[in-house]
């Protein structure tokens, strides 16, 4: 009974590790023999939710881990404000509604934009004359016809009056008048003159809305700020990274950061490494910039950075999650027809995610990366089951 109980015990191990696995072929009149494969249907495959890659080549790393937070850029966020005392007689967008680029988000009323446009249609009535007048006194002079102090005292009252409508000019453009707006005054009706349109710098979203219809603004102690824009197609992860790794990063650096074990990571490029550490936490601050176009990041959510450093490439690597052991052997589940074949693998060097495999597996044979301790279990069930 010992002689066919040891017996029994070798087969077991040959079906654990076939020749294949061990980097021998099965010979022309062999048996191969499949008790190391997890039989499963493409049903049982989809019911058990097991991830299946190709095996390919990677790159081996040492990763730096450095918690952080999203916050918005500093390049996709705007206030709309106000630089003149006033009252807000519309507001056209809600918190949280889309605005374009240039769009009128809100609409007041000030005597001081009213006494600025006027002293601007005045100067230009007196412009426009005094260039006529011009005119006219150079052709008389080129004719002999007026005396040269004539033409001197025309030109003089011209140059007077060119200055005051720049200046009245320069007075409607620091209070947020474009040209288009300041050309087109003379053709609006007297009435709409003490009224001025806000409008959004940036596309994007209003994020906050501080006053109401018939707030004073403008002034000290009244508030200035009437909307702020956030455009969160591009967001920032601000990080703490410990003084000592430092020496490791740089700006322009690809990283990925992730929201939780689990989570999809995000690509990012760090793009600030500041020289001074945080008097507090002893920290650096490193900020890292991240394409959002799906929204996927939300300002104030925290965050968990990986960055590589000392790069190595590497032909065939896996995985942590893809190796199991069996009976002391590092083992991948390689996919099959029939299910998944329990593979006898030499390992190499590591990182914290990723496994380099030196023999045993092929680049481009599929692999399971999750779920294999649920497959190294049902194969104990049919070895167990083998030997009775």
């Amino acid at each position: 009974m010992v002689r066919i109980w040891l017996l029994a015990a070798v087969l077991v191990l040959d079906a654990a590790f076939p020749l294949a696995a061990r980097g021998e072929k099965p010979g022309a009149g062999e048996e191969h023999h499949d008790d190391a494969t997890v039989k499963l249907s493409e049903r049982q495959v989809d019911a058990g939710k097991f991830a299946v890659s190709e095996a390919q080549g990677g790159t081996l790393s040492k990763r730096i881990t450095a918690p952080g937070s999203i916050v918005p850029s500093g390049d996709h966020i705007a206030r709309v404000a106000v630089r003149l005392l006033g009252t807000v007689t519309e507001l056209r967008k809600r918190l949280g509604d889309a605005v374009q680029a240039g769009e009128v988000v809100a609409v007041i009323e000030s005597r001081e934009v009213a006494d600025a446009k006027s002293e601007y249609l005045a100067a230009r009535l007196v412009f426009d004359l005094q260039q006529t007048l011009f005119n006219r006194s150079t052709s008389l002079f080129e004719g002999k016809v007026v005396s040269e102090n004539d033409f001197l005292r025309a030109r003089t009252t011209y140059e007077d009056a060119r200055v005051k409508i720049e200046i009245a000019r320069q007075k409607l453009f620091a209070l947020s008048l474009t040209a288009e707006q300041i050309e087109a005054l003379p053709q609006q009706p007297v009435e709409t003159l003490r009224r001025q349109e806000l409008r959004a710098p940036i596309a994007g979203r209003v994020a906050e809305r501080r006053v109401e219809l018939g707030s004073l603004v403008g002034r000290e102690g009244q508030e200035s700020e009437l909307f702020v824009i956030v455009n969160l197609s591009v967001v920032w992860a601000d990080l703490a990274v410990p003084p000592s790794e430092l020496a490791s990063i740089h700006e322009g650096q690809q990283i990925t950061i992730a929201a939780g074990t689990g989570s999809e990571p995000s690509p990012a490029t760090i793009m600030f490494v500041s020289p001074l550490l945080d008097k507090d936490t002893r920290a650096a601050r490193v900020v890292a910039s991240i394409d959002n176009a799906a929204l996927k990041w939300r300002p104030g959510s925290f965050i968990t950075a990986e960055i590589p450093t000392d790069e190595t490439p590497a032909a065939i690597v896996v995985p942590k999650t893809a190796l199991q052991s069996i009976k002391g052997d590092p083992v991948v589940f390689v996919r099959t027809a029939e299910g998944f074949e329990a593979r006898k693998v030499s390992l190499g060097r590591q990182d914290a995610r990723l496994v380099e495999v030196i023999a045993g597996l092929a680049a481009g044979e599929r692999i399971a990366t999750t779920g294999t301790f649920t497959l190294k279990a049902d194969l104990g069930k049919a070895e167990v089951k083998h030997e009775h």
